[in-house]
Protein backbone atom coordinates (compact mmCIF):
# COMPACT_ATOMS: atom_id res chain seq x y z
CA UNK A 1 0.00 0.00 0.00
CA UNK A 2 2.44 2.41 1.06
CA UNK A 3 4.38 1.79 -2.28
CA UNK A 4 1.17 2.35 -4.55
CA UNK A 5 0.87 5.46 -2.68
CA UNK A 6 4.52 6.49 -3.39
CA UNK A 7 4.18 5.63 -6.83
CA UNK A 8 0.92 8.04 -7.45
CA UNK A 9 2.47 10.57 -5.77
CA UNK A 10 5.71 10.74 -8.42
CA UNK A 11 3.19 10.04 -10.95
CA UNK A 12 0.81 12.83 -10.51
CA UNK A 13 4.39 15.50 -9.31
CA UNK A 14 5.15 13.91 -13.28
CA UNK A 15 2.09 15.27 -14.80
CA UNK A 16 1.99 18.19 -12.66
CA UNK A 17 5.96 19.28 -14.00
CA UNK A 18 4.72 18.71 -17.46
CA UNK A 19 1.63 20.01 -17.41
CA UNK A 20 3.35 23.86 -16.03
CA UNK A 21 5.81 23.24 -19.17
CA UNK A 22 2.90 24.17 -21.67
CA UNK A 23 5.68 23.98 -24.74
CA UNK A 24 6.50 20.57 -23.84
CA UNK A 25 3.18 19.70 -23.38
CA UNK A 26 1.67 21.37 -26.91
CA UNK A 27 5.21 18.99 -28.41
CA UNK A 28 3.71 15.74 -26.61
CA UNK A 29 -0.20 15.74 -27.16
CA UNK A 30 0.13 17.87 -30.32
CA UNK A 31 2.91 17.21 -32.54
CA UNK A 32 1.83 13.40 -33.24
CA UNK A 33 -1.88 13.88 -33.51
CA UNK A 34 -1.24 16.75 -35.89
CA UNK A 35 1.59 16.04 -38.05
CA UNK A 36 1.17 12.26 -38.11
CA UNK A 37 -2.51 12.18 -39.49
CA UNK A 38 -1.92 15.36 -41.80
CA UNK A 39 1.12 13.62 -43.71
CA UNK A 40 -0.65 10.30 -44.06
CA UNK A 41 -4.05 12.30 -45.50
CA UNK A 42 -1.81 14.15 -47.58
CA UNK A 43 0.23 11.28 -48.89
CA UNK A 44 -3.18 9.55 -49.98
CA UNK A 45 -4.98 12.35 -51.26
CA UNK A 46 -1.56 12.97 -53.17
CA UNK A 47 -1.39 9.49 -54.15
CA UNK A 48 -5.02 8.86 -55.57
CA UNK A 49 -4.72 12.42 -57.43
CA UNK A 50 -1.60 11.55 -58.72
CA UNK A 51 -3.24 8.42 -60.20
CA UNK A 52 -6.53 9.41 -61.30
CA UNK A 53 -4.87 12.12 -63.28
CA UNK A 54 -2.56 10.03 -64.81
CA UNK A 55 -5.08 7.70 -65.59
CA UNK A 56 -7.92 9.81 -67.24
CA UNK A 57 -5.26 12.87 -69.08
CA UNK A 58 -4.09 11.67 -72.60
CA UNK A 59 -1.18 9.69 -72.71
CA UNK A 60 1.69 11.19 -74.05
CA UNK A 61 3.69 8.86 -76.40
CA UNK A 62 6.80 9.30 -78.45
CA UNK A 63 6.64 6.75 -81.55
CA UNK A 64 10.16 5.44 -83.17
CA UNK A 65 9.16 4.37 -86.75
CA UNK A 66 5.43 5.36 -86.67
CA UNK A 67 5.33 5.48 -90.64
CA UNK A 68 6.21 1.04 -90.36
CA UNK A 69 2.12 0.70 -88.71
CA UNK A 70 0.03 3.74 -89.41
CA UNK A 71 -3.16 1.48 -88.57
CA UNK A 72 -1.68 1.03 -85.13
CA UNK A 73 -0.98 4.80 -84.50
CA UNK A 74 -4.00 5.96 -85.90
CA UNK A 75 -5.73 3.69 -83.55
CA UNK A 76 -3.97 4.35 -80.50
CA UNK A 77 -4.34 8.30 -81.07
CA UNK A 78 -8.09 7.16 -81.03
CA UNK A 79 -7.77 5.62 -77.34
CA UNK A 80 -6.78 9.03 -75.68
CA UNK A 81 -3.26 8.87 -76.83
CA UNK A 82 -1.32 11.59 -78.23
CA UNK A 83 1.54 10.56 -80.51
CA UNK A 84 4.61 12.60 -80.19
CA UNK A 85 8.16 12.93 -82.58
CA UNK A 86 10.44 10.88 -80.27
CA UNK A 87 13.70 12.48 -78.95
CA UNK A 88 16.99 12.05 -80.53
CA UNK A 89 18.41 10.30 -77.38
CA UNK A 90 16.12 7.77 -76.26
CA UNK A 91 18.35 6.47 -73.55
CA UNK A 92 18.90 9.76 -71.80
CA UNK A 93 14.85 10.83 -72.16
CA UNK A 94 14.05 8.06 -70.58
CA UNK A 95 17.25 7.97 -67.70
CA UNK A 96 16.26 12.01 -67.31
CA UNK A 97 12.77 11.59 -66.70
CA UNK A 98 11.76 13.20 -69.91
CA UNK A 99 9.87 10.94 -70.89
CA UNK A 100 7.95 8.09 -68.96
CA UNK A 101 7.70 5.38 -71.95
CA UNK A 102 8.52 5.33 -75.43
CA UNK A 103 6.99 2.59 -78.09
CA UNK A 104 9.51 1.04 -80.90
CA UNK A 105 8.24 -0.06 -83.93
CA UNK A 106 10.94 -1.63 -86.23
CA UNK A 107 11.09 -1.76 -89.72
CA UNK A 108 9.98 -5.37 -90.10
CA UNK A 109 6.67 -4.66 -88.72
CA UNK A 110 4.71 -4.21 -92.13
CA UNK A 111 6.07 -7.97 -93.34
CA UNK A 112 5.54 -9.43 -90.00
CA UNK A 113 1.90 -7.84 -89.62
CA UNK A 114 1.09 -8.75 -94.02
CA UNK A 115 2.14 -12.36 -93.29
CA UNK A 116 -0.03 -12.51 -90.16
CA UNK A 117 2.63 -13.37 -87.83
CA UNK A 118 3.79 -11.60 -84.45
CA UNK A 119 4.95 -7.97 -85.89
CA UNK A 120 7.30 -7.22 -83.19
CA UNK A 121 7.23 -3.89 -80.86
CA UNK A 122 9.25 -2.61 -78.32
CA UNK A 123 8.03 -0.92 -75.01
CA UNK A 124 11.21 1.14 -73.64
CA UNK A 125 11.29 2.15 -70.12
CA UNK A 126 12.97 2.47 -66.47
CA UNK A 127 10.92 0.02 -64.79
CA UNK A 128 12.84 1.66 -61.35
CA UNK A 129 11.07 3.99 -61.82
CA UNK A 130 7.28 4.61 -59.76
CA UNK A 131 5.80 7.63 -61.44
CA UNK A 132 6.13 5.87 -64.73
CA UNK A 133 4.18 2.79 -63.75
CA UNK A 134 1.06 3.46 -64.45
CA UNK A 135 1.50 5.17 -68.27
CA UNK A 136 3.54 2.01 -69.14
CA UNK A 137 0.49 -0.10 -67.72
CA UNK A 138 -1.68 2.01 -69.96
CA UNK A 139 0.90 1.07 -72.97
CA UNK A 140 0.86 -2.29 -72.32
CA UNK A 141 -3.34 -2.55 -71.99
CA UNK A 142 -3.65 -0.94 -74.82
CA UNK A 143 -1.77 -2.73 -76.75
CA UNK A 144 -3.08 -6.27 -75.41
CA UNK A 145 -6.54 -4.74 -76.63
CA UNK A 146 -5.25 -4.02 -80.17
CA UNK A 147 -3.76 -7.58 -80.57
CA UNK A 148 -6.77 -9.28 -79.11
CA UNK A 149 -9.15 -7.38 -81.56
CA UNK A 150 -7.08 -7.82 -84.42
CA UNK A 151 -6.14 -11.80 -83.74
CA UNK A 152 -10.00 -12.27 -83.93
CA UNK A 153 -10.51 -10.33 -86.89
CA UNK A 154 -8.39 -12.98 -89.02
CA UNK A 155 -9.79 -15.64 -87.17
CA UNK A 156 -13.19 -14.03 -88.60
CA UNK A 157 -11.76 -13.73 -91.97
CA UNK A 158 -10.63 -16.88 -92.36
CA UNK A 159 -13.92 -18.34 -91.02
CA UNK A 160 -12.38 -19.78 -87.58
CA UNK A 161 -14.63 -18.62 -84.76
CA UNK A 162 -11.83 -16.92 -82.18
CA UNK A 163 -13.19 -18.69 -79.75
CA UNK A 164 -10.72 -21.52 -81.03
CA UNK A 165 -8.01 -19.87 -80.21
CA UNK A 166 -8.73 -19.80 -76.66
CA UNK A 167 -8.06 -23.01 -74.98
CA UNK A 168 -8.92 -22.01 -71.38
CA UNK A 169 -11.69 -19.91 -70.23
CA UNK A 170 -9.93 -17.93 -66.62
CA UNK A 171 -11.81 -16.64 -64.55
CA UNK A 172 -10.69 -14.58 -61.75
CA UNK A 173 -11.97 -13.73 -58.23
CA UNK A 174 -10.37 -11.44 -55.93
CA UNK A 175 -10.51 -12.41 -52.44
CA UNK A 176 -9.71 -8.94 -51.10
CA UNK A 177 -11.89 -7.30 -49.28
CA UNK A 178 -13.12 -3.97 -49.83
CA UNK A 179 -11.21 -2.62 -46.68
CA UNK A 180 -7.77 -4.22 -47.98
CA UNK A 181 -8.89 -2.70 -51.41
CA UNK A 182 -8.58 0.33 -50.00
CA UNK A 183 -5.60 -0.07 -47.74
CA UNK A 184 -3.20 -0.93 -49.99
CA UNK A 185 -2.17 2.85 -50.92
CA UNK A 186 -0.94 3.40 -47.03
CA UNK A 187 -0.10 -0.26 -46.00
CA UNK A 188 3.66 0.27 -45.96
CA UNK A 189 3.59 3.84 -44.14
CA UNK A 190 0.55 3.81 -41.70
CA UNK A 191 1.91 1.06 -39.51
CA UNK A 192 5.71 2.48 -38.85
CA UNK A 193 3.65 6.02 -38.51
CA UNK A 194 1.35 4.23 -35.55
CA UNK A 195 4.15 2.39 -34.01
CA UNK A 196 6.39 5.21 -33.87
CA UNK A 197 3.81 7.27 -32.56
CA UNK A 198 3.19 4.77 -29.71
CA UNK A 199 6.56 3.90 -29.09
CA UNK A 200 7.64 7.12 -28.37
CA UNK A 201 5.11 8.73 -27.55
CA UNK A 202 6.17 9.91 -23.16
CA UNK A 203 10.00 10.28 -24.46
CA UNK A 204 9.62 14.27 -23.97
CA UNK A 205 8.46 13.27 -20.15
CA UNK A 206 10.66 10.23 -19.70
CA UNK A 207 13.61 11.71 -20.86
CA UNK A 208 13.39 14.77 -18.65
CA UNK A 209 12.03 12.85 -15.51
CA UNK A 210 15.35 10.58 -16.06
CA UNK A 211 18.41 12.15 -17.63
CA UNK A 212 16.94 15.84 -17.26
CA UNK A 213 16.70 15.15 -13.30
CA UNK A 214 20.03 13.44 -13.14
CA UNK A 215 21.41 16.55 -14.78
CA UNK A 216 19.85 19.03 -12.78
CA UNK A 217 21.06 17.28 -9.93
CA UNK A 218 17.21 16.66 -8.65
CA UNK A 219 16.75 12.84 -8.66
CA UNK A 220 19.01 12.49 -5.43
CA UNK A 221 17.00 13.93 -3.22
CA UNK A 222 14.08 12.55 -4.30
CA UNK A 223 15.79 8.79 -4.21
CA UNK A 224 16.71 9.60 -0.68
CA UNK A 225 12.97 9.46 0.55
CA UNK A 226 11.37 6.78 1.94
CA UNK A 227 9.68 6.06 -0.71
CA UNK A 228 10.69 2.93 -2.51
CA UNK A 229 12.89 2.99 -6.16
CA UNK A 230 10.57 1.07 -7.52
CA UNK A 231 7.93 2.74 -6.69
CA UNK A 232 9.40 5.87 -7.55
CA UNK A 233 10.37 4.63 -11.34
CA UNK A 234 7.14 3.11 -11.80
CA UNK A 235 5.07 6.54 -11.19
CA UNK A 236 7.59 8.13 -13.56
CA UNK A 237 6.70 5.41 -15.96
CA UNK A 238 2.98 5.41 -15.26
CA UNK A 239 2.88 9.34 -15.69
CA UNK A 240 4.82 8.73 -18.75
CA UNK A 241 2.63 6.03 -20.38
CA UNK A 242 -0.67 8.61 -19.51
CA UNK A 243 0.80 11.39 -21.46
CA UNK A 244 1.48 8.23 -24.64
CA UNK A 245 -1.57 7.13 -24.43
CA UNK A 246 -3.12 10.36 -24.85
CA UNK A 247 -1.33 11.48 -27.86
CA UNK A 248 -2.35 8.06 -29.39
CA UNK A 249 -5.41 8.51 -28.95
CA UNK A 250 -5.52 11.80 -30.16
CA UNK A 251 -3.82 10.61 -33.14
CA UNK A 252 -6.09 7.53 -33.98
CA UNK A 253 -8.91 9.76 -33.53
CA UNK A 254 -8.20 12.63 -35.66
CA UNK A 255 -7.22 9.98 -38.37
CA UNK A 256 -11.01 9.09 -38.05
CA UNK A 257 -11.97 12.91 -38.25
CA UNK A 258 -9.10 12.77 -41.16
CA UNK A 259 -11.17 10.24 -43.59
CA UNK A 260 -14.05 12.30 -42.73
CA UNK A 261 -12.78 15.43 -44.46
CA UNK A 262 -11.14 13.61 -47.00
CA UNK A 263 -13.40 10.71 -48.84
CA UNK A 264 -9.93 9.45 -50.74
CA UNK A 265 -8.91 8.19 -47.22
CA UNK A 266 -12.07 6.82 -46.43
CA UNK A 267 -11.67 5.05 -49.14
CA UNK A 268 -8.09 3.49 -48.61
CA UNK A 269 -8.15 2.52 -44.57
CA UNK A 270 -10.78 0.90 -42.56
CA UNK A 271 -11.42 3.59 -40.03
CA UNK A 272 -14.73 3.20 -38.14
CA UNK A 273 -14.99 3.24 -34.10
CA UNK A 274 -14.14 -0.45 -33.71
CA UNK A 275 -11.35 -0.47 -36.40
CA UNK A 276 -9.91 2.61 -34.22
CA UNK A 277 -10.58 0.44 -31.38
CA UNK A 278 -8.43 -2.77 -32.38
CA UNK A 279 -5.48 -0.21 -33.47
CA UNK A 280 -5.77 1.37 -30.23
CA UNK A 281 -5.45 -2.04 -27.80
CA UNK A 282 -3.00 -3.25 -30.52
CA UNK A 283 -0.47 -0.37 -29.83
CA UNK A 284 -1.16 0.02 -25.78
CA UNK A 285 1.61 -2.27 -25.49
CA UNK A 286 4.15 -0.57 -27.24
CA UNK A 287 3.41 2.36 -25.28
CA UNK A 288 4.37 0.40 -22.22
CA UNK A 289 7.23 -1.30 -24.11
CA UNK A 290 9.00 2.01 -25.38
CA UNK A 291 8.18 4.51 -22.34
CA UNK A 292 10.24 1.30 -19.92
CA UNK A 293 13.02 1.01 -22.57
CA UNK A 294 13.77 4.63 -22.85
CA UNK A 295 13.44 4.37 -18.69
CA UNK A 296 16.44 1.98 -18.52
CA UNK A 297 18.27 3.71 -21.29
CA UNK A 298 17.75 7.23 -19.86
CA UNK A 299 18.37 6.01 -16.66
CA UNK A 300 22.17 5.15 -17.59
CA UNK A 301 22.70 8.63 -19.69
CA UNK A 302 24.86 11.12 -17.61
CA UNK A 303 23.19 13.97 -19.59
CA UNK A 304 20.14 14.44 -21.65
CA UNK A 305 22.21 15.26 -24.40
CA UNK A 306 23.43 11.17 -23.90
CA UNK A 307 19.89 9.91 -23.58
CA UNK A 308 18.73 11.78 -26.39
CA UNK A 309 21.53 10.09 -28.45
CA UNK A 310 19.73 6.87 -28.50
CA UNK A 311 16.57 8.02 -30.23
CA UNK A 312 18.62 7.93 -33.74
CA UNK A 313 18.15 4.15 -33.74
CA UNK A 314 14.99 3.72 -31.26
CA UNK A 315 13.53 5.39 -34.23
CA UNK A 316 14.97 2.90 -37.13
CA UNK A 317 13.24 -0.03 -34.85
CA UNK A 318 9.46 0.13 -35.90
CA UNK A 319 11.00 1.05 -39.43
CA UNK A 320 12.82 -2.89 -39.66
CA UNK A 321 9.40 -4.67 -40.18
CA UNK A 322 8.30 -2.13 -43.30
CA UNK A 323 11.81 -2.43 -44.58
CA UNK A 324 11.71 -6.61 -44.67
CA UNK A 325 8.26 -6.85 -45.66
CA UNK A 326 8.51 -4.37 -48.48
CA UNK A 327 11.76 -6.68 -49.72
CA UNK A 328 10.44 -9.96 -48.58
CA UNK A 329 6.80 -10.43 -48.20
CA UNK A 330 6.09 -13.22 -45.76
CA UNK A 331 2.95 -15.03 -45.54
CA UNK A 332 1.30 -14.69 -41.62
CA UNK A 333 2.16 -16.85 -39.08
CA UNK A 334 1.36 -17.12 -35.91
CA UNK A 335 5.03 -16.55 -34.46
CA UNK A 336 4.99 -13.30 -36.15
CA UNK A 337 2.28 -12.23 -33.30
CA UNK A 338 4.87 -12.34 -30.92
CA UNK A 339 8.34 -10.37 -32.72
CA UNK A 340 7.95 -6.81 -31.39
CA UNK A 341 7.27 -4.44 -34.06
CA UNK A 342 6.23 -6.68 -36.13
CA UNK A 343 3.58 -8.28 -34.74
CA UNK A 344 2.18 -5.24 -34.60
CA UNK A 345 2.96 -4.10 -38.74
CA UNK A 346 1.12 -7.39 -39.12
CA UNK A 347 -1.95 -7.00 -36.66
CA UNK A 348 -2.24 -3.00 -38.25
CA UNK A 349 -2.63 -4.31 -41.88
CA UNK A 350 -5.09 -6.95 -40.57
CA UNK A 351 -7.30 -3.83 -39.29
CA UNK A 352 -6.48 -1.72 -42.25
CA UNK A 353 -8.13 -4.59 -44.45
CA UNK A 354 -10.68 -5.61 -42.36
CA UNK A 355 -9.51 -9.48 -42.08
CA UNK A 356 -10.61 -10.60 -38.44
CA UNK A 357 -8.07 -11.22 -35.74
CA UNK A 358 -8.33 -14.26 -34.10
CA UNK A 359 -8.60 -15.51 -30.53
CA UNK A 360 -5.17 -16.99 -30.71
CA UNK A 361 -3.50 -13.74 -32.25
CA UNK A 362 -4.77 -11.37 -29.80
CA UNK A 363 -3.50 -13.77 -27.02
CA UNK A 364 -0.35 -14.41 -28.18
CA UNK A 365 0.28 -10.64 -29.21
CA UNK A 366 -1.01 -9.52 -25.70
CA UNK A 367 0.75 -11.72 -23.75
CA UNK A 368 4.11 -11.17 -25.57
CA UNK A 369 3.86 -7.68 -25.38
CA UNK A 370 3.09 -7.11 -21.94
CA UNK A 371 5.30 -9.83 -20.75
CA UNK A 372 8.26 -8.16 -22.71
CA UNK A 373 6.94 -4.50 -20.99
CA UNK A 374 7.14 -5.95 -17.36
CA UNK A 375 10.38 -7.36 -18.52
CA UNK A 376 11.77 -3.93 -19.08
CA UNK A 377 10.03 -2.54 -16.50
CA UNK A 378 11.93 -5.24 -14.13
CA UNK A 379 15.31 -3.92 -15.84
CA UNK A 380 14.07 -0.26 -15.90
CA UNK A 381 13.65 -0.74 -11.19
CA UNK A 382 16.52 -2.37 -10.99
CA UNK A 383 19.11 -0.04 -12.27
CA UNK A 384 17.23 2.48 -10.17
CA UNK A 385 18.43 0.43 -7.25
CA UNK A 386 21.65 1.01 -8.15
CA UNK A 387 23.64 3.35 -5.36
CA UNK A 388 25.58 5.33 -8.66
CA UNK A 389 22.40 6.55 -10.52
CA UNK A 390 22.15 9.72 -8.82
CA UNK A 391 25.72 11.01 -9.17
CA UNK A 392 25.41 13.57 -12.23
CA UNK A 393 28.24 13.04 -14.16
Amino acid sequence: MKSLRALMTVMRKELRDIFRDRRTLLLALGLSPLLTPLLIIGLGTLGESRARSQTEKPLELPVVGREHAPNLVAWLEGQNVVIKTPPKDINAAIANQEEDVILRIGPEFPEQWRKSLPAPLEIIQDSTRQDAEIPVRRLRGLLDAYGGQTGALRLLARGISPGTATALQVRQTDLATPEAQRGRLLSFILPYFLIISAFLGGVSLILDATAGERERQSLEPLLATPAPRGAIVSGKIAAACVIALISLLLTLLAFKLGALLSPSVGRQMEVSFMAIAKLLLILVPMVFIGTTLLTYLAAAAKSMKEAQSHMTWLMLLPMLPTIVLMVNPVKTQLWQFAVPFLAQNQLILKVVRGEVITAQQWAVYLATGFGLAAILWFAATRRYQQERLAISG
